[in-house]
């Protein structure tokens, strides 16, 4: 399955960066699953990334703004269920913090559809579904390019060229698993050939590599 996806901006956080927010290059893999899954999603299957054709140039942008530093706790929302009064004081909970990240941003998704043990379907009905919601622009979320805040746009694939660009990502975010109480990354040496990176099925699982939030 094939699906086009641009937006005016994009970051795909590089979790090995905590306190200023900078981009990768281009689109991860766990960001592009994410796109997808926000279209057309079924426990009966996973999305596999093939590759990623990246269409436009590309073009970094910066930007300075306030963030709240920290996430409100459960114990905090009970406590404020039961205290009607109870606010959460956000003016000394900021910190100003840097983001550099892409705009103007298009890509082309390649994946496939991994079936799991209890899936009843054959592969080609969830495909198809996922064209047909493609084609009337459908989601069950909007799709967002790295943060909530990018929103981003997406269509049947079309003849656009990827960018004729050859360089080493470096090392890259391929996928997070989430047990239990536990998150687990995985990892691979990036590439750009002519546009496009490949992305191999499984990446290598580094634990000590990355912060236990990310937002690519």
């Amino acid at each position: 399955m094939v699906v086009e996806v641009s937006g005016d901006l994009a970051c795909f956080t590089r979790p090995e960066l905590k306190s200023e927010r900078f981009s990768y290059e281009v689109m991860t893999p766990s960001a592009a699953r994410g796109i997808l899954e926000s279209i057309f999603w079924k426990p009966e299957f996973d999305y596999i990334i093939c590759k990623i054709e990246i269409l436009k140039p590309i073009r970094w942008f910066s930007i300075r703004r306030n963030e709240v530093k920290s996430l409100v706790s459960e114990d905090w929302v009970r406590r404020a269920m039961a205290d009607t009064t109870l606010r959460y004081d956000v003016e000394n909970d900021r910190d100003q913090r840097n983001t550099v990240a892409l705009r103007d941003v298009a890509y082309r998704i390649y994946a496939q559809v991994e079936l799991r043990p209890h899936a009843d379907q054959h592969q080609a009905k969830y495909r198809e579904q996922f064209r047909r919601r493609v084609a009337k622009g459908a989601c069950y979320s909007q799709p967002f390019l790295g943060t909530r805040e990018f929103a981003a746009r997406f269509g049947e694939p079309t003849s656009a060229k990827p960018i004729e660009e050859c360089r080493d990502l470096g090392v890259m975010l391929h996928s997070i698993g989430y047990e239990a109480n536990s998150e687990t990354y995985r990892w691979f040496l990036a590439r750009l050939e002519d546009g496009v990176m490949e992305v191999p099925p499984n990446g290598l699982e580094l634990p000590s590599a990355a912060p236990a939030k990310t937002r690519s």
